[in-house]
């Protein structure tokens, strides 16, 4: 057993949860005097969300077109074509609709919040926040942190309605059908607990995904080099991160 590389993990484990407790308790600070930094949050939102709604709209139109291209015909085979609106609210609903989301916010905003950071330290701009009073957390940690996770949130939203909607088109191809019956078959499968499962996941990827980009960010030291380093271990970080709190939280799903 490599007890020094177990060591390492736990202290980075500790120092990653004591950030996230600092920026969680920033966000109340934030909330009652931040009307300085709304600006940097606002632009998060957009770039986080607003500017990835295209790749999202391809991606989540690409797999409801799969899932019906192979599905249906596969099921139909056994007489079970019903069982396609149980395979789409699992599939993009519960599973790949967070997830994937989790993948384009971690591809595009990890991987820019961790270089802006990591450039702010090199240029010694978080010194002089710090250096005039200014807690670096509060003014530039926690509007990227509720940015990014409001964003993955509402694109999870999006991802889901999109490639359901999607779908119906789909079907409209090969098998016409009313949109009521449609609609009214998908909502019958969707449950209260796919819902939860599915806002859940995308909260939960979107602290990851924020918080670890903000640790890579102001982890570098002093040679510019560094700063596309930084991006790297953010997005490798939170793909990491992600995939294994879906599958805790996936585990959990399915145990009760």
């Amino acid at each position: 057993m490599n007890i020094p590389f177990l060591m390492r993990i736990l202290e980075n484990s500790l120092y990653t949860l004591g950030v996230f407790t600092k920026i969680i308790r920033s966000t109340g600070y934030f909330i009652i005097r931040g009307h300085v930094a709304f600006k940097i949050l606002i632009m998060q939102i957009l770039f986080t969300c607003v500017e990835a709604l295209g790749i999202t709209s391809l991606l989540a139109v690409g797999i409801g077109v799969a899932l019906i291209g192979l599905g249906m015909p596969f099921l139909a085979g056994f007489s079970q074509e019903r069982l396609i609106y149980s395979l789409l609210i699992t599939v993009i609903t519960r599973e790949l609709g967070p997830l994937l989301g989790a993948f384009i916010i971690a591809a595009r905003s990890a991987t820019a919040i961790a270089t802006e950071m990591a450039g702010m330290v090199i240029s010694h701009e978080v010194e002089a926040y710090i250096s005039v009073g200014v807690d670096p957390i509060e003014y530039l940690a926690v509007p990227r942190f509720l940015g990014v996770t409001i964003s993955m949130f509402l694109l999870n939203c999006y991802f889901s309605l999109f490639g359901l909607g999607g779908s119906f088109l789909v079907t409209q191809l090969f098998k016409p059908m009313p949109a009521s019956v449609y609609f009214n078959n998908l909502l019958q499968i969707l449950t209260l607990s796919d819902l939860f499962i599915s806002l859940l996941k995308s909260i939960i990827f979107g602290m990851i995904i924020s918080t670890v980009a903000i640790i890579e960010g102001f982890a570098v030291e002093r040679a510019s080099t560094e700063i596309p380093v930084a991006g790297l271990r953010a997005v490798s970080s939170a793909f990491t991160g992600c995939i294994v709190m879906d599958i805790l939280l996936s585990a959990l799903y399915y145990s009760f």
